[in-house]
C-alpha cells in the first residue's frame, strides 16, 4: 500500500511514519511545508529508507497536492496549525491551513478516487466539560481559533463523505506527548526550560485538566482506524490519564529533583478550557488499548529530550 501522509515532518506525523515503517512493508510519501514546527531533522533516521519519499509542499496549494497525491491508496492527513496560543494572536493561518487545506486534500482525494482519507483532529473541538466525558456524537463547542478551525476542518472532511461518497474517517485525540514534540508545547517546554535552569510558566491556578496520550499509542490507534474503522465515522482516542496542569508540572519537577520553587505562575490563557475528557469506547471496540504506565512514558520522554539536546535547541 502507498500512503500519502501530510504534515509528516511534524511531531505526530513523523512518529506515525516511523510506526508504519516498523510495522508494515508499505511505502510512504511525506508531504510537508516544513514550517517552523516541521523539519527534515525529525525524519533523519528514515529518509534513507527506500520506502520513503519526501515532497515539500503546502496543503493549501492545489497544484502541488494534485501533482504529489496520484498513485496513493490512502491519505493520512496530519498537516495543521496546532498551537492554541499562536491561534489567539494570529488566527488567519489556522483558518487557512486547517480549513482550506483540508478542503484541498479531500477534494483532490475525491478526484483521484483515493481509497480512504484519515483526518486527524483533536478533542479540543468539543470544548470544556467539568464532569463526564465527550462521546463522538456530542455537539462541537470550540472555544479558541485553533479548535474552531479544527472543528471546521472535521466538518469539511465529513461533508466530502456525505456529498461525494469519499471514504473519510476522523480521529480526535487527547493531548499527545513523546519524542520530537516542538518545544512550544507544555511537556517539552517545561522539560527544556528545566534543562536550561529556567522556571516553568504555569497558567492561572494550574487546575485545568487534560488527558495525556503517548504518541505511540495514538499512532497505533490511527492505524486501527485506517485498517478497520467505518467510513464517515469519528473515533475518540484518549490515554485515560487525566491530570491537572499542576499535577503534571509536579511530576516533571520531581524527575528533575526540584520543587515548586521552579514554578513561575503566569496570567491565564484567554478562553482557557477547564477540562477535556473523551470517551474511548468506540476506538477500543477496534481492539486498541492505550499504555497503562503514564509515569514511565513521561520519564522516557524526559530522557529523550536529555539525549537529544541538539534537536530541541535548534528549535528554540
Amino acid at each position: 500500500m502507498r500512503r500519502f501522509v501530510t504534515g509528516a515532518a511534524g511531531f505526530i506525523g513523523s512518529n506515525y511514519v516511523r510506526h508504519v515503517l516498523a510495522t508494515s512493508d508499505d511505502e510512504v510519501t511525506v508531504f510537508d511545508a516544513l514550517t517552523y514546527a516541521g523539519s527534515l531533522d525529525t525524519l533523519a533516521a528514515v529518509l534513507d529508507d527506500r520506502r520513503v519519499t519526501f515532497v515539500e509542499g503546502d496543503i493549501i496549494d492545489r497544484t502541488a497536492v494534485g501533482q504529489a497525491m496520484p498513485g496513493h491508496d490512502v491519505v493520512v492527513h496530519f498537516a495543521a496549525e496546532s498551537h492554541v496560543d499562536r491561534s489567539i494572536v494570529a488566527p488567519d493561518a489556522f483558518v487557512s491551513t486547517n480549513c482550506d487545506g483540508t478542503n484541498v486534500i479531500c477534494d483532490t482525494a475525491r478526484r483521484l478516487e483515493v481509497g480512504r482519507v484519515v483526518h486527524i483532529s483533536t478533542d479540543e473541538v468539543y470544548g470544556s466539560r467539568l464532569t463526564g466525558s465527550f462521546t463522538e456524537t456530542d455537539p462541537l463547542e470550540p472555544r479558541s481559533p485553533y479548535s474552531a478551525s479544527k472543528a471546521g476542518s472535521d466538518l469539511i472532511a465529513l461533508a466530502y463523505g456525505a456529498t461525494h461518497g469519499l471514504d473519510v474517517v476522523v480521529t480526535r485525540s487527547s493531548n499527545n506527548f513523546g519524542p520530537y514534540q516542538f518545544p512550544e508545547k507544555v511537556i517539552p517546554l517545561f522539560v527544556t526550560n528545566l534543562m536550561d535552569g529556567h522556571k516553568v510558566p504555569l497558567y492561572g491556578d494550574g487546575l485545568n485538566v487534560r488527558d495525556w496520550l503517548h504518541v505511540d499509542d495514538n499512532c497505533a490507534a490511527i492505524e486501527a482506524v485506517l485498517q478497520t474503522g467505518v467510513a464517515s465515522e469519528i473515533y475518540n482516542i484518549g490515554g485515560g490519564h487525566e491530570l491537572s496542569n499542576l499535577e503534571l508540572t509536579n511530576k516533571i519537577l520531581a524527575l528533575f529533583g526540584v520543587g515548586s520553587e521552579m514554578i513561575e505562575p503566569v496570567e491565564d490563557r484567554l478562553g482557557h478550557d477547564r477540562r477535556y475528557s473523551i470517551d474511548t469506547t468506540k476506538i477500543q471496540a477496534l481492539g486498541w488499548q492505550p499504555s497503562s504506565d503514564f509515569d514511565a512514558n513521561l520519564e522516557a520522554t524526559v530522557q529523550w529530550y536529555r539525549d537529544n539536546e541538539a534537536w530541541w535547541k535548534a528549535r528554540r
